[in-house]
Order: C-alpha cells, then sequence, then structure tokens
C-alpha cells in the first residue's frame, strides 16, 4: 500500500513517525548484478575492472597497517588481548528506530528507551555474575569515559560482549566539564577516536572494550531534549 503523504500542519500536529513501504525493486536488489551479467562491459573500478583479492597499487603503499589483500591485524582492544583495559566487547550497531543522531528526541524513543536511557545489550549469564537485572539502570565505563544506560538482558547477545547503539544525544552530567558521565548512554564517550589505517581512514566504533556495572548512585534526569532558554 502506497502512503498517503499528510499536510505538513497535519505531520507537524500528529507528531507520529510516518512509516513507507519498501519498494519492491529494493526487495529483489543484487550487488553487482550488472557486473555479474555481463564482467566486460560493466567493469568494477579496480585496476583490472575485476574482483580483487591481492590489490598491486595498495601494495606499492608499503602502508603497515593495510597489507594488499586481506589480513587480520591484531585490534587496539579485543578480548582475546593479553593485559585487557576493560571485560566486555563493545559493539556499537545502528539503532533501529533513529537514523544514527537523527529521531533521538521523537516519540520514537519511548519505544526503545529503558530507564529513560539509551539500553544496551548484555547476556544472561553476565547480568547475573553482576547483580544486573533488565530495567537495570547500569554505568559503562573504561579509559576514555563512562556513561549511563538501561539494562536489556538477553539471550540474543554472546556472552563477554555488549551492545550499545550508536546515536544517542550527549548529555554530560556536568555541563562543561571534560570527562563528565553521560546520564544518557552517548556511545561516542567510550569508543576510540583511531582510523581503520593510514589508507582507509574509515572507522572503528566496533572496536573496544568497557566495564559494566549497576549504578548505585544519584540518577539525573535526561535533560538534552529540552529546549534552551530563549528557544
Amino acid at each position: 500500500l502506497m502512503l498517503t503523504m499528510p499536510s505538513f500542519k497535519e505531520f507537524w500536529e500528529a507528531n507520529e513517525p510516518l512509516k513507507f513501504d519498501i519498494p519492491a525493486e529494493s526487495e529483489s536488489f543484487v550487488r553487482y548484478a550488472d557486473f555479474r551479467e555481463d564482467p566486460i562491459l560493466n567493469a568494477l573500478g579496480t585496476d583490472s575492472g575485476l574482483i580483487e583479492i591481492y590489490s598491486k597499487k595498495i601494495a606499492g603503499y608499503n602502508y603497515a597497517d593495510c597489507p594488499a589483500h586481506p589480513t587480520w591485524l591484531e585490534p587496539a582492544e579485543w578480548l582475546g588481548m593479553e593485559n585487557k583495559p576493560a571485560e566486555f566487547a563493545l559493539i556499537t550497531s545502528h539503532p533501529e528506530m533513529r537514523l544514527h543522531s537523527q529521531l533521538a528526541n521523537t516519540s520514537l524513543r519511548k519505544e526503545y528507551a529503558i530507564a529513560d536511557k539509551e539500553p544496551i545489550w548484555i547476556n544472561t549469564k553476565d547480568a547475573a555474575a553482576k547483580g544486573i537485572k533488565n530495567g537495570d539502570v547500569v554505568k559503562v565505563s573504561n579509559q576514555r569515559g563512562a556513561v549511563l544506560a538501561g539494562a536489556f538482558v538477553t539471550d540474543r547477545i554472546r556472552q563477554g560482549v555488549v551492545r550499545l547503539c550508536e546515536g544517542a544525544w550527549y548529555d554530560p552530567e556536568v555541563k562543561g566539564e571534560i570527562g563528565s558521565m553521560c546520564k544518557n548512554g552517548s556511545v561516542n564517550v567510550l569508543t576510540l577516536d583511531l582510523p581503520t589505517s593510514s589508507l582507509a581512514n574509515g572507522n572503528i566504533a566496533h572496536t573496544g572494550l568497557v566495564n559494566i556495572e549497576k549504578f548505585d548512585g544519584e540518577i539525573i534526569d535526561v535533560c538534552v531534549f529540552e529546549a534552551p532558554k530563549g528557544a
């Protein structure tokens, strides 16, 4: 069914999200379909025009952190490292009901927030070992900072791993103070600010370790969604 678009006034007053159907062509999309059909006429943008496992061009760059073929390189932080700085691997996937940080201040937040915080997934056995119950406010921290989040206890995530989605708005406990704990659960406080390699300069937000514990301190209300004075 096609969505009947309301007028902007109707949309604004309803203050509810609009849901669009997925187009049929998107449901049947095949990556590199044209290339697979005719790799000569529809060559790729590589030197050979083909899918390359080894790149002579990248080899020529002589980057120690970017070999010419797929290679496992030890991350800056991971569960198998010696002298781990924290206990749990942190996954920072895209949220289901936001586009990064967009829509974080809409009515959709009522659908996913736990204890008025960004939800963090934790394995059932890990939660039991930490004395954490579903719905608890937890402190997630490492050497870079700390945030408060709402615990979602589940068997749908492996032991030793927690999941805190990217995109939550930063709401420091003490405004203007460097290192102040975020009381809303902004995962940027915890992630490494390093590139994937000298070549790619991509994001390594899934590379990081954190500690998690039940929070027993004073819980200050989230206020990042309140309009500033004079607005």
